[in-house]
């Protein structure tokens, strides 16, 4: 059999190696082609994760990145055509919800390749998100459907979705996270900043709403800083939040260490280490989970419920002072720490078993 698998940005590495090694481990005689859409092209946030995850260098690369929405997606989808009449493979197998996602999808539906689509299923139901345009569509011209929960499932089936083409594999990103913990917990990479253990908060920002807005991007930096007052705050910047903290001059407490992105095995060092986690990612919500960390996911509303329903996550409405209240509460009160079913380290096993079976 014949897989053309596609990866652009960063949390697409974590979920197409380890279905790379199964299909390897169960099929060795089956051809993989691993296309890099170049979406995300900084070294900080591509190269990197290739030498941690252990995935080969891709066949194929189209070099796109930057620009709009629809400039990228378009411009993924001219890119990628030729790349899918080449090869011609029995499935394209597209992962999360970024624009590579869904650029290829499109391509693939049009030209008659079986589409499967991992992490399917999940939604936000705020479609001022791109990514949430991102999924539905997706989900809507794949062909097999591999959800990581039960409100996945649920979601699918609401939207008419025949129970055939869905198949529950659990979460893909934690086999990733299982597989290095061993590294993770040896690299300690707290102490490079002169932290201890539990020390310490992990912040991440980058989504428009909460960057792009000056007034906001003050807000949650002006949050961050009270934090800081009191306990040191971790803050690796995405490049997009750097130039609006730039551009705006927004002030920064010397209790906030700004560090350039992580490759993956440092930031989840971070991660599992941390106090608390403040985010706006979606990938973090379920690590953090995984991991038993506090964390707080600074948005309306989230794609990702069994993070909060089973997890240790919490959304906190974005503003300064529903951000400082959350944080209060849960350094006080701690969630309990579960973990959800079939988040077990062999999602990518139960994945390649599905699409070797579905000829």
């Amino acid at each position: 059999m014949k897989f053309l698998l596609i990866v652009g940005a960063r949390p697409n590495f974590m979920k197409i190696a380890p279905i790379m090694r199964a299909i390897a481990k169960q099929a060795p005689d089956a051809q993989q082609t691993l296309v890099h859409t170049g979406q995300h092209f900084d070294e900080r946030m591509s190269d990197v994760f290739f030498r941690d995850l252990g995935l080969p260098k891709p066949d194929e690369h189209l070099g796109v990145s930057g620009g709009s929405h629809a400039s990228q997606t378009a411009r993924i989808m001219l890119g990628f055509e030729p790349v899918l009449d080449r090869h011609r493979p029995d499935w394209l197998v597209v992962v999360g919800d970024v624009n590579s996602t869904l650029a290829c999808a499109l391509v693939a539906s049009k030209s008659g390749v079986k589409i499967a689509h991992v992490e399917a299923g999940l939604r936000s139901r705020d479609n001022t998100m791109p990514e949430e345009i991102n999924r539905k569509v997706t989900d809507a011209v794949s062909d097999l459907l591999l959800t990581p929960s039960p409100d996945a499932d649920a979601n699918l089936t609401a939207e008419g979705v025949p129970l055939e083409r869905i198949a529950r594999v659990g979460n893909v990103m934690i086999d990733s996270l299982i597989r290095a913990l061993p590294k993770i917990e040896a690299t300690e990479y707290y102490r490079s900043l002169g932290l201890t253990d539990q020390s310490y908060v992990l912040a991440t920002l980058h989504r428009p709403s909460n960057v792009d807005d000056p007034a906001m991007l003050s807000e949650l930096v002006s949050a961050l800083n009270e934090i800081a007052s009191r306990t040191p705050v971790v803050f690796p910047v995405h490049p997009r939040t750097r130039a609006r903290l730039e551009s705006e001059q927004v002030p920064i407490n010397e209790g906030i260490r700004l560090i350039d992105p992580l490759g993956y095995f440092d930031f989840m060092s971070l991660m599992r280490s941390a106090k608390i986690v403040i985010t706006d990612s979606g990938g973090v919500q379920e690590e953090t989970t995984y991991l038993g960390v506090s964390c707080l996911t600074v948005r309306p509303n989230t794609e990702r419920p069994i993070t909060i329903e089973e997890g240790t996550n919490r959304l906190v409405r974005p503003g300064k002072g529903t951000l400082l209240a959350a944080y209060s509460d849960v350094e006080a009160h701690p969630p309990l720490k579960q973990c959800p079913t079939l988040w077990d380290g062999k999602a990518a096993e139960r994945i390649a078993e599905v699409l070797l079976a579905t000829k």
